[in-house]
């Protein structure tokens, strides 16, 4: 079924000449305007229809923005041999993954359960690379059964553990060595993780001596350095600073005889939460990359998630109530922490925008509000002291670039059922993940 999803995403686009003009596929939300009002439009589809469809909340994804995405990057690297592999973390969707996987994406994991997804969704295990700090046994042997490309490793400990697991199983695990090249990535704290502070990589220092010892492991078959520093990044230069370290690393192992035949770069290119703002574009970032590893011989992984599918997704949300206290104004609506964390865990910016504007919107009156959700907690909002135009009860608001790190951390909390999932082509649309039921909440449950 999901394959299926795809393909006809796939079909249609090219029916409609999109795939042709997918250079000027350039925001994948915009607003129409007709006689009286403009109208927000995901592709060529009204976000009114969806969600008097399916109702709210409910995120809405471009299936032709995540395939554009994922083919500039590819195309940007073409000077190197190179595989882009999508970070599953960032948006777990198997109609989505199924999408990428039809384009020929990698995948980049950090767990079993994310494996199974990829799987589901018909991507390779060949192109999958084993990411993240504390895979457990099980999961191990699940990816080497799987027949995974890659291990990416984080400690001497993890490096002998899997050696053991795959001479078990009698196969050789291909691993790259993560390092730690302490590079300060000034992105949120909770999302840097290439500084010595961080729990992830081996200390660059220290990689070197490591990476000759596991030379004698039998099961193992240690080739290549990755390096990840972090997530949301809009200074390139720290991208070159922790790229121009790996590969001096790998060529003073090279020089030793140790064989070190790739890079994992990692992601974490960043995007504009406000319109205001402005993120590197993937062509500099390329540059970037590209400047680093030329002449290295080593071919290139990159593992792109929020720069593939951000500004692909909109959370759809419903005014419930106007509440006014004193001079302070809250604006109610049914989306709510647990459906999209980001501005209580991060203090993280989204912009929020009316479906529905008056068509001469610049005379419309402007209100000062917080935007928040019904759960019981102060943290519960999405934006504090936010101008925004007047707004009532059962207006529908787009809760905006909530394409990455959304749905996929989303909870059940205060026993609310996670939001439905759908996927835009054009003027066609279809749900790609069924809203909660209550039925759902209890489910694996007993009394």
């Amino acid at each position: 079924m999901i394959e299926g999803v795809a393909a006809a995403i796939l079909t249609n686009m090219r029916r409609r000449g999109l795939l042709a003009r997918m250079k000027k596929l350039l925001k994948p939300f915009t607003y129409q305007s007709t006689e009286s009002v403009k109208e927000l439009h995901c592709e060529q589809t009204r976000l009114r229809d969806i969600a008097a469809r399916v109702g709210t909340p409910a995120y809405v994804y471009s299936g032709n923005h995540v395939i554009g995405r994922y083919r500039e990057i590819d195309r940007a690297l073409r000077g190197c041999p190179h595989q882009v592999c999508f970070a599953v973390k960032a948006n777990s969707n198997l109609a989505l993954l199924a999408l990428l996987a039809k384009q020929g994406a990698g995948f980049d994991i950090v767990s079993g359960g994310e494996l199974y997804r990829v799987i589901e969704a018909g991507g390779s295990p060949a192109r999958t690379i084993f990411s993240g700090v504390g895979k457990t046994t099980e999961e191990m042997d699940y990816a080497l059964a799987s027949g995974v490309r890659m291990f990416n490793c984080e400690s001497e400990s993890e490096l002998t553990l899997l050696d053991e697991r795959a001479r078990k199983a009698g196969r050789k695990a291909l691993v790259g060595l993560r390092v730690n090249p302490h590079v300060d990535p000034r992105t949120h704290p909770y999302i840097s993780t290439g500084l010595r502070e961080n729990k992830f990589g081996i200390p660059i220092r220290e990689a070197e001596k490591l990476y000759q010892r596991a030379q004698s492991l039998r099961g193992i078959k240690l080739e290549g350095l990755s390096c990840h520093i972090g997530s949301q990044i809009t200074h390139l230069s720290a991208f070159s600073q922790a790229l121009t370290k790996v590969v001096e690393l790998a060529n003073r192992l090279r020089a030793k005889g140790c064989p070190v035949r790739h890079l994992d770069a990692g992601g974490g290119v960043g995007v504009a939460y406000k319109s205001s703002d402005v993120s590197p574009s993937i062509a500099a970032y390329a540059r970037t990359v590209l400047r680093c590893v030329r002449g290295s011989g080593l071919k290139l992984y990159v593992e792109p998630g929020r720069a593939i599918v951000a500004e692909a997704g909109v959370l759809l949300t419903r005014v419930l109530h106007i509440k006014a206290e004193g001079r302070k104004r809250f604006v109610i609506v049914d989306a709510a922490m647990n459906d999209l964390i980001r501005p209580s865990l991060y203090g993280a910016h989204h912009d929020i925008r009316p479906v529905l504007l008056a068509k001469d919107s610049a005379k419309q009156k402007q209100m000062v509000a917080d935007v928040v959700g019904p759960v019981c907690e102060s943290g519960d909002f999405f934006a504090r002291d936010r101008e925004m135009p007047s707004l009532q009860a059962g207006d529908l608001l787009s809760i905006d670039t909530a394409g990455a790190y959304s749905f996929v951390m989303s909870s059940n909390y205060n026993s609310r059922p996670r939001a439905v999932e759908v996927m835009v082509d054009g003027i066609e649309w279809r749900v790609v993940r069924k809203r909660e039921s209550l039925r759902d909440l209890i489910r694996g449950e007993r009394v």
